[in-house]
């Protein structure tokens, strides 16, 4: 991760942060427009670089404040650095670029939303923590329309990404633009294979970085991914599909997250090409 491609940076001031969580305001070049990222890594000594990334994205109605403000992210994954659970690890966490109740974090007619996530978030998380090297591992997972930013965005950059998670996934475009009530017909990819999850998790299978997802079972989105499930075990993709207790809610993404940055540590220690 080399390079500012910036137009500008604003990170907030170590005297007057907590629990060692960070915020940038990029001015980035994908969207036309400034946007946050929140950032997190263990104190400096812990872990050496390059220390892997994860990016965690957001819901829609949400931003880049949500997974730690809402959901305690950093301490979580402090507490399993801690208790050596997993491996020191940073998190970058984004906000989805503010359009309407949400970008789907695909690319829209005046804005890519895709390239922000896929491109700018990792350089901003190297702006943050020179830790963060070119060879950072970089994983993705995220909740609700995050999850299908995770599932689509990891698995179109199957080069990029060395393992996919995501909770509560919303699972196309369409149920997306029900969910909130955007117009998201106008966009490229509505309607069409690439607005669906299942399109890159089908054409890059023989490619695919680790990949598990999971659902609540008071969830209005279970449906979506119980189909999902079944079709990439019709197509002989491998993946961990699970189901526990609870709904569309943070109390569920809260005590969930633990799985997936358990997963992620170890798709992280994975080669490229899945050697370990």
């Amino acid at each position: 991760m080399v390079g500012n491609p910036f137009a500008s940076v604003e990170i907030s001031d170590p005297r007057f942060e907590r629990d060692g969580l960070r915020v940038l305001t990029v001015g980035s070049r994908a969207l036309g427009r400034r946007a946050d990222i929140c950032f997190w890594a263990p104190p400096i000594g812990t872990g050496a670089a390059p220390l892997p990334v994860i990016v965690l994205l957001h819901g829609a109605c949400a931003s880049a404040w949500s997974w730690p403000l809402s959901g305690g992210a950093h301490l979580t994954a402090g507490r399993l650095v801690d208790a050596e659970e997993i491996a020191p690890v940073a998190l970058v966490m984004p906000s989805d670029g503010m359009w309407g109740l949400g970008s789907g974090y695909v690319p829209h007619n005046d804005a890519d939303y895709e390239r922000f996530i896929v491109d700018e978030v990792p350089a901003a998380a190297a702006l943050a923590d020179d830790r963060i090297t070119a060879s950072s591992p970089l994983t993705i997972a995220g909740l609700s329309m995050g999850g299908f930013g995770a599932l689509r965005l990891g698995a179109k950059y199957p080069d990029r990404f060395r393992g996919i998670s995501a909770h509560s996934a919303v699972t196309t475009l369409g149920r997306l633009s029900e969910a909130t009530g955007d117009r998201l017909d106008g966009l490229p990819g509505f309607g069409q294979p690439d607005g669906t999850a299942l399109h890159w998790l089908e054409r890059n299978a023989a490619r695919l970085p680790p990949l598990r997802f999971d659902c609540g079972t008071d969830d209005h989105l279970l449906p979506g991914n119980r189909a999902l499930h079944a079709a990439l075990d019709a197509r002989g993709i491998e993946h961990l599909y699970e189901e526990f207790a609870g709904g569309h809610d943070w109390p569920y993404w809260r005590l969930h997250l633990a799985d997936t940055l358990r997963f992620l540590d170890g798709a992280a220690q994975r080669a490229p090409g899945g050697e370990q």
